[in-house]
């Protein structure tokens, strides 16, 4: 298998990368970047299957040119409602496989809608394959299959990863990261979210008390995400769904202002995340540490559906109880990585493009997923599906 891989030697990509070029099935990994020599320097740090490229994907012609060469293509280039569509659409147009990162809900749905398209091609492509979405989608499927009737799914993520100094975090050295942009574009706006049944627009970062099974209450924010608009697509019975951020409360004031000003025209998304992505002073960090009682009894990734079993209201949390390595970037780019899997041997079961939920099994992925995890404070590597993945369930 040849893989190419798009943004490869970035904060997210390099960790895919690590990974991808251990599978036994993948002969090549061309890691191309718009800064080739980052490509090409990390490129001879991996081993003998990597090599390095430049490629400004801007540049179509460049583009499908290195795509003509692979079996599947790795997509870590955001944010993704910049980058997502044009490139899925060369990926399909050049016979490439696809799988990606992406994390915004506006490409989500227009990459959906080249479904047809894709399967016309013989070709397979899963949007959203990290941790949210991707891991977070997968526990969803496991939360919703403890209820005999699904009313609402939400997802969640915890904000600390972006303050952290690990791969993936809030600046590289062109300025805010795309992670840090795409936060700002999907906490300004509106976004969309599926309440009674059908597609919403409402306003971002709005507080709301979860409960959840085993942990008690938190509070979270709405955020644009994927999820909330491909889990409801998947599984049309449910009534409800959307993602949630958890955080200390004054971050998410700050964020909330910084939405405003977006909103007002006051400055555009690329200021506020240059703003968000200046270093935190110490004394500021401490503050908002000591804030994270509340925030932090919701699991730090989670999935939670409510509904009925046997006839009597229930709620189903699923979670994770460690993660892989490297913050943010190892949390998100391994799941990419082993998305690879499914093109390994006689390739993926179907055609077309699917969210993760639409397409994987979530027990095989976390089986797969489980060696690169270990506990909080520890080394010990998770063995099985069973060790990495909490269900909870308590009546409503």
């Amino acid at each position: 298998m040849k893989v190419l891989a798009l943004g490869g030697s970035g904060g997210m990509g390099r960790h895919a990368v690590r990974t991808a070029q251990g599978f036994e099935f993948v002969d090549e990994i061309v890691v191309a970047d718009r800064d080739g020599e980052a490509a090409v320097g990390f490129a001879e740090r991996c081993n003998e299957k990597v090599r390095g490229a430049q490629l400004d994907v801007t540049d179509i012609a460049a583009l499908r040119k290195l795509l003509l060469e692979a079996d599947v293509v790795l997509n870590t280039v955001g944010p993704f409602y910049r980058f997502g569509v044009p490139i899925l659409e060369a990926a399909i147009d050049t016979g490439c496989h696809y799988l990606d990162i992406n994390d915004d809900w506006e490409p989500t749905l227009d990459m959906l809608a080249l479904h047809e398209r894709a399967e016309h091609a013989g070709l397979t492509a899963i949007i959203g394959l990290g941790a949210s979405p991707g891991i977070s989608n997968l526990l969803a499927v496991k939360a919703m299959a403890g209820l005999d009737s699904v009313d609402e799914v939400l997802t969640g993520w915890s904000l600390d990863a972006m303050d952290d100094e690990s791969d993936g975090g809030a600046r590289t050295e062109h300025g805010p990261s795309a992670a840090m942009v795409h936060w700002m574009h999907q906490c300004s706006g509106s976004i969309r979210v599926w309440r009674n049944g059908g597609f919403a627009d409402v306003r971002p970062v709005e507080e709301r008390n979860v409960e959840f099974p085993g942990f008690g209450a938190g509070r979270a924010w709405s955020v644009g995400h994927p999820e909330a608009v491909t889990l409801p697509l998947t599984f049309p019975e449910v009534r409800a769904s959307a993602n949630l951020m958890t955080g200390p409360e004054s971050l998410m004031a700050a964020v909330a202002e910084l939405r405003d000003a977006i909103d007002a025209r006051q400055m555009t998304v690329e200021q506020a995340a240059e703003m968000m992505s200046q270093p935190m002073p110490d004394d500021m960090k401490q503050a908002m540490r000591s804030e994270r009682t509340e925030a932090s009894r919701l699991p730090p990734l989670f999935a939670l559906a409510t509904g009925s079993l046997e006839g009597t209201p229930r709620r189903v949390g699923a979670l994770i109880l460690g993660a892989p390595d490297g913050g943010m970037g190892g949390i998100t780019g391994i799941p990419l990585a082993l998305g690879l899997r499914l093109f390994a041997s006689g390739g993926a079961p179907r055609r077309g493009v699917f969210a993760p939920e639409g397409i994987v099994d979530p027990d095989a992925f976390f089986e797969a997923l489980a060696p690169f995890c270990h506990a909080p404070e520890s080394k010990t590597r998770f063995e099985s599906v069973d060790e990495l993945v909490l269900v909870t369930s308590e009546p409503q």
